[in-house]
Formats: C-alpha cells, sequence, structure tokens
C-alpha cells in the first residue's frame, strides 16, 4: 500500500567501486537497509588506481556510483568522462574516534604518538581536543589528491622507523598491506554504519533521475555561529538542548523536502535533497529555508545552499556559501552554485518576526550587560548563573530575578539547562546560560 499522494519509488542501479571488504560492507549496510527502491552492482578492484577501470566496466548498467572514498573517487572522476553521476564515502568523523580507541585497547599503538592518513589536520585536532588529548605528537598527512596519497606509505614508515611515531592510521587498503609488510603497527580506518547508510541514500537519491535538472543533487549546510559555540563544552548543557532543538527544527521542515538530515560537526548539519524539492520548500528560491521557524531558538543561524553535478561540488559550494552566511548579520541564506553562481535568500519576515538579535536599547539587553559585568568582576567566565544569583548581583527579590530570567529567555539572551541533581529536599535551582555574544558591542 501506498501513502496518499506518493507514488512508488524507481528502482536505482547504484554501482559499488571500491576494494572487496569495502564493497562487502556496503552491500550489507543496503541489505539491512532493505530498500526494495536500490539494487547494487559491485565493481572490486585490487589496486585504487584501478578505480576508472572497474568502474568502466559497470558504468552502462547503473544510475549512480558509489566509490569508497574520495582517492578512488578521484582516479575515476578526474578525466570528466563517467556518464553518470558519482559520489564517494567520506573519510574520519567518528571512524577516527573508533580507530584510536581500538588502537588503545588493542595495544597497537599510542595515540598521543601515532600517524593519521586522509583526514584533515583540523579535523584530527578537533577530535582529539573533544575526547580531552594532546594531538601534537600526532602527524597528518591530508589527502588533497591522487598524487598525495600516492606519498602515504612512505610518510607512514618514515615516521615509524625514525621512532617519531608508535603506529600508523590510513583509509586506503593499499597502504594498509604496505605498512603491514613493513612492520608498522596499523589499523586501516573504516567507516561506520551510519556514514555508509548516509552514502547510500545519497548515491540512490543522486541515482534517481539525476539526468533531471529538477532532480540535481542539493547539500545545505546549517549551522550554529561560532560566537555561540566557543562557549560550548561536554558540561554546557544548554548548547546540547540548543543543538537538539535545532535538530528538531530541521527535521520539521526538511520532512516535506523528502531530505536526510545529519551532524556535520559540533555546530552545522548536513541536509541532502534535490532541487525539485528545494525549489518547492523556497518558493522557487525566493525564501531562505529554516530560517523562518528556527529563528524561534533565539540563535542566529548560517544557511549554505550548494548545487552540483556531484556530491563533492555541491557540499564544496555549500561550504563556500555557509562562509558567505556566516560573513553577513544573519537574517539571509547563500546559495552558491556551478560557474560560480551566487544568489542570496532572504528569510521569511513574516515568520521571522521573533527578532534574532534584540534592539541596542532594549531593556534587556541592558541588564544581560549588568549581569555580565558583575560575572567578570568575580571571574566568573561560565556565565551560568540561577535566580539565587540574579537576585544577589542585581540586588533584587527572587520573584524579580526569576521574571528577569525568564525575559531574557524570551528575549533570546539565555538558555535554559536541566536542573542539577541535589540530594537536598525540594525542587533543585534551574541554571541558565546566559548568552553573553548578543550584547551589541
Amino acid at each position: 500500500m501506498h501513502q496518499q499522494g506518493v507514488g512508488p519509488r524507481e528502482e536505482v542501479t547504484i554501482g559499488v567501486v571500491g576494494a572487496d571488504e569495502m564493497v562487502q560492507r556496503i552491500m550489507t549496510v543496503a541489505r539491512e537497509e532493505g530498500s526494495p527502491s536500490w539494487r547494487l552492482l559491485p565493481a572490486v578492484y585490487d589496486n585504487e588506481v584501478d578505480a576508472s577501470t572497474q568502474a568502466a566496466k559497470i558504468v552502462s548498467k547503473v544510475d549512480v556510483c558509489l566509490f569508497a572514498g574520495p582517492f578512488p573517487y578521484d582516479v575515476a572522476t578526474s578525466r570528466g568522462d563517467l556518464p553518470v553521476p558519482a559520489t564517494y564515502v567520506p573519510v574520519g568523523g567518528s571512524s577516527l574516534y573508533a580507530t584510536l580507541l581500538r588502537g588503545s585497547m588493542e595495544g597497537r599503538f599510542d595515540p598521543l604518538r601515532v600517524s593519521v592518513d586522509s583526514v584533515s589536520p583540523v579535523d584530527v585536532e578537533t577530535a582529539y581536543r573533544e575526547i580531552g588529548l594532546d594531538p601534537s605528537g600526532v602527524h597528518v598527512a591530508e589527502y588533497l589528491h591522487p598524487e598525495s596519497a600516492s606519498g602515504f606509505l612512505d610518510f607512514h614508515r618514515d615516521l615509524y622507523e625514525r621512532g617519531v611515531t608508535s603506529g600508523a592510521v590510513t583509509t586506503v587498503p593499499t597502504v594498509a598491506a604496505g605498512l603491514v609488510e613493513a612492520g608498522v603497527p596499523s589499523l586501516k580506518m573504516a567507516p561506520g554504519r551510519v556514514t555508509l547508510r548516509h552514502a547510500l541514500h545519497t548515491a540512490a537519491l543522486m541515482g534517481s533521475g539525476a539526468r533531471l535538472e529538477e532532480s540535481r543533487i542539493v547539500t545545505m549546510i546549517v549551522q550554529i555561529p561560532s560566537e555561540v559555540a566557543q562557549h560550548a563544552s561536554p558540561s554546557n548543557y544548554w548548547y546540547q538542548d540548543l543543538k537538539l532543538s535545532l535538530h528538531r527544527e530541521l527535521l520539521h521542515d526538511a520532512r516535506p523536502m523528502d531530505a536526510a538530515v545529519l551532524p556535520r560537526d559540533e555546530r552545522s548539519y548536513l541536509i541532502v535533497t534535490t532541487m525539485g524539492s528545494l525549489n518547492v520548500a523556497t518558493d522557487d528560491l525566493t525564501i531562505a529555508p529554516f530560517l523562518g521557524r528556527a529563528a524561534a531558538l533565539g540563535v542566529r543561524l548560517e544557511v549554505g545552499i550548494g548545487l552540483g553535478r556531484s556530491a563533492r561540488e555541491a557540499e564544496h559550494n555549500a561550504r563556500a556559501a555557509v562562509d558567505k552566511a556566516a560573513a553577513t548579520d544573519g537574517g539571509t541564506a547563500f546559495l552558491v552554485g556551478p560557474g560560480d553562481t551566487v544568489l542570496q535568500l532572504p528569510a521569511d519576515r513574516r515568520e521571522a518576526a521573533t527578532a534574532v538579535h534584540p534592539a541596542k536599547d532594549s531593556k534587556a539587553v541592558d541588564i544581560l550587560a549588568r549581569l555580565a559585568s558583575k560575572l567578570d568582576e568575580e571571574q566568573n567566565t561560565d556565565r551560568v548563573v540561577d535566580a539565587e544569583k540574579v537576585a544577589d548581583l542585581l540586588g533584587v527579590t527572587l520573584r524579580t530575578a526569576r521574571r528577569t530570567l525568564h525575559t531574557l529567555v524570551e528575549e533570546g539572551l539565555a538558555w535554559p539547562m536541566p536542573p542539577a541533581r541535589s540530594s537536598k529536599v525540594g525542587r533543585p535551582p534551574r541554571p541558565y546560560q546566559l548568552l553573553v555574544e548578543k550584547i551589541p558591542r
């Protein structure tokens, strides 16, 4: 039985190109998904340089190609003659955490003295900082193009033989085999099931009529401004609550677009859909998506939309677009497409009536500034207060302090946090995170 208004999905044939182990993992995840509209056709190579040859054997039988990583993807698409759309399984992310944990638990290497290839130095440093480890002893060789990957084996082996590192982490199967042969303790970083599912959904989206203009792939990045995220830490429950609320709002707006919403990093989300769905959601690109409902969260969101003939091009353009949005005062989204096409989309003013930035002469802003000043005098950098603390700082009654905090929340100048657990009888006081970055400079 089909849902009303939703026709049956056409079958999409996905060509899976990669080393045997990766292809089998992708096929297993696809079987677990159980999508009746997917048909997978494998193309296995022994060496990444053969990706183009293996893809050519199946390209006439598939609607889209899914490559095991950016390296084989670039090898196969570098000449620009692949007749079907293509995408690849991304590297890094949660798989880096899992590999480091496995290496440590198995005693394979010391995570503080290791070499890593393919992922960017920024991603590695972020991962280490998030788990409380010092990344200064980690050496990184970022993947930039197929030629850069040819030096991965020598990079790892040289560092290990000089005693600089205790082992290596690689994403390239041939490099992993070379490290074993050279006697270098190593692990191959493999993407997790969530990453593989996302890659399969993206490939299916691209393959289902990608030759039609309305089915061109669209990637969007929605991120929380850096000035808000910089106050975040594992103990900042207000920030975790903010992210959960934002995720719910994004899912609400993405559902009519039949779009996938996935966390991208600690302050942003990745949304993948088609041009046809985006046109409907934005009233033919006249209104920015997501900004209207999310404005009620009291945070100025940055939205970038990228169009492209491939997943890589669309995501590259989305990053460029969200950088443009971050450089503005908010209230608009930017779209970047092929050929340096740039379009600015305004928010729906009717839905954005709740201003993200309060007026500069607002009484609530003045109160926030007074609280921030007094907390600075106490060298309280957490900016977390409760009603009792506000009453003490402002010299008002507890009742007035509670009303003040409610006003700050309504104005988007504070964020309520979960009450701390307490052994005392009675309701524990609710803490609030003051968003001092909202004070006009």
